[in-house]
């Protein structure tokens, strides 16, 4: 139960319908893509409003947002069902930086309500409780605009939307630093002791040496570059443990 709390607390309860949707979103599946992750953010709704978690505003957004899309699905054209195929990505990632922009700009960080639910009322409107939601919420705002960079040029300039390292690695990698600058930064701000930046980037080595595993294995990456990125990887790792054995080991306890 404690993993469930955990997932409907916090901004991942609102981002796995999204991430649903780009993985399994491809040729002649776009209205499967839609439904199942209007499914999840249901789902999701429910499961928090049976765990007494309120309905955060970019869960909202989230089941407006796929069931437009899944009605779409169901009376769109075969060329507008075409065009979603190839676009949707594009589109789901600009939606959400907009998402993230717009609640910056009206001074509602989407990340505040979760923030709420885990840090006690007297803290709600202390300006480093606040500063830290706008800085959140910018950098998940930037990692969404970068993934919808990565998919427009992966479309428009290569031509494939299932590339490695547009469709794949790099956006991955944008929210896995995310998440990671969201465990970190509140430490960080607030001046806990052994707060280093490298405990934002804790998750790159292993990371490095995965995208390495996965490129050889599929056959994505030739042979060298693959064993080149494992071996940084296992030194990146290696280097961290050296170097920042706190952090390391701050990040093991916590996980």
């Amino acid at each position: 139960m404690k993993l469930i709390d955990g997932y409907v607390r916090s901004p991942l309860a609102g981002l796995a319908p999204w991430i649903l949707m780009a993985v399994v979103n491809g040729p002649g599946r776009f209205e499967e893509a839609a439904s199942a992750a209007l499914g999840l953010s249901l789902l999701t709704l429910w499961v928090g409003k049976r765990r007494g978690v309120p309905v955060h505003l970019l869960e909202a957004f989230t089941v407006g947002y796929f069931g437009v899309l899944a009605a779409l699905g169901l009376v769109a054209s075969d060329s507008t069902i075409e065009w979603l195929q190839l676009w949707a990505g594009e589109v789901s990632n600009i939606a959400l930086a907009l998402f993230a922009v717009i609640t910056l700009a009206i001074r509602r960080p989407f990340t505040l309500a979760y923030a709420k639910d885990t840090t006690p009322q007297e803290y709600w409107d202390t300006p480093i409780f606040l500063r830290i939601n706008y800085v959140i919420s910018a950098v998940w705002a930037g990692a969404f605009l970068f993934s919808a960079l990565l998919g427009a040029y992966a479309d428009a300039v290569l031509r494939d939307n299932d590339n490695f390292w547009t469709a794949w690695i790099l956006p991955i990698g944008a929210i896995i630093f995310a998440v990671s600058f969201t465990e970190f930064y509140p430490d960080r701000a607030t001046g806990e002791h052994g707060a280093t930046w490298a405990r934002a980037f804790d998750w790159l080595p292993p990371f490095i040496v995965v995208t390495g595993i996965v490129g050889w294995v599929s056959d994505a990456l030739p042979d060298v570059p693959a064993i080149a990125l494992i071996v940084v990887g296992a030194l990146g790792s290696a280097t961290m443990r050296r170097f920042f054995p706190d952090d390391v080991e701050k990040v093991s306890q916590q996980h």
